[in-house]
């Protein structure tokens, strides 16, 4: 019995140390990681500038190219191949209403087409005017007005006598300004154009007021503030005509 048990004893050692050793000179489990797909994102061809295309500017067939961009983004006044694939050919000889920049999708908005006539008048929305008025630096805000800018025309009469007071008044509000000279946008980075002619954008009324005021005095065009661009009515002293004391030193 002994040795029976001996024996038994020995066996299951051996066993034991057999295990430990195969366990020791295993590798270890490898992980296995599962990638999951790639999520598509739904594309759509949209037309836009290849280059840098300035206001005034003709689109020429190399300035606009087809781009994949994801369908979520693609507005719906963007231009897509998949509604208008001969856009490039169609588009080429359009005249930019407004400055693209490279990368920016086209729109037809901001594209005209002169069809024989000129920029100006291919510009101008229909039942408005060009009309021009001249400025000096001291009538046209030190040369810091810029086309697209919104400006105020002011009128000021004098009397015949040296004595009596000069009168000033806002004879146009709000009123887009089209043109410094021939200058019809900013240029290679400027942020002053100094000139001696202002085009304005005028509807017909309007192009009556300016003609008389040019002829009662002097004109001066004053500068509007982006945020207050979308007003219509100008601001006064007591709802009346600012008068200005020119010859007796007196204020407004």
């Amino acid at each position: 019995m002994k040795r029976a048990r001996v024996v038994v004893l020995l066996v299951a050692l051996g066993a034991g140390a057999l295990a430990a050793l195969l366990a020791a000179g295993s590798p270890p489990a490898k992980t296995v990681v599962v990638q999951q797909p790639a999520k598509q994102i739904d594309t759509v061809d949209v037309l836009i500038a290849s280059v840098d295309i300035g206001t005034g500017n003709t689109v020429k067939p190399g300035d606009i190219a087809w781009e994949a961009w994801p369908a979520a983004a693609a507005g719906p006044q963007f231009i897509t191949r998949e509604h208008k694939p001969d856009a490039p050919e169609a588009l080429s000889g359009t005249i930019a209403r407004t400055a693209f920049a490279k990368g920016e999708p086209i729109r037809e908005a901001k594209l005209i087409r002169a069809d024989g006539s000129g920029f100006m008048a291919a510009m101008l929305p229909p039942g408005m005017r060009a009309t021009s008025v001249e400025i000096t630096p001291e009538t046209g805000a030190a040369g810091f007005i810029l086309p697209n800018d919104r400006v105020d025309v002011i009128l000021t009469k004098r009397s015949s006598s040296e004595k009596a007071d000069a009168k000033a008044e806002t004879v146009l509000v709000n009123v887009r300004v089209l043109a410094i000279d021939q200058t019809i946008e900013e240029k290679n980075g400027d942020k002053v154009v100094v000139g001696k002619t202002a085009t304005l954008e005028l509807n017909g009324r309007q192009t009556e007021t300016l003609a008389q005021a040019r002829q009662s005095g002097s004109i001066s065009l004053a500068l509007r503030s982006i945020a207050d661009a979308t007003d219509t009515e100008p601001v006064r002293d007591g709802g009346v005509n600012i008068i200005y004391g020119m010859a007796t030193g007196a204020g407004h």
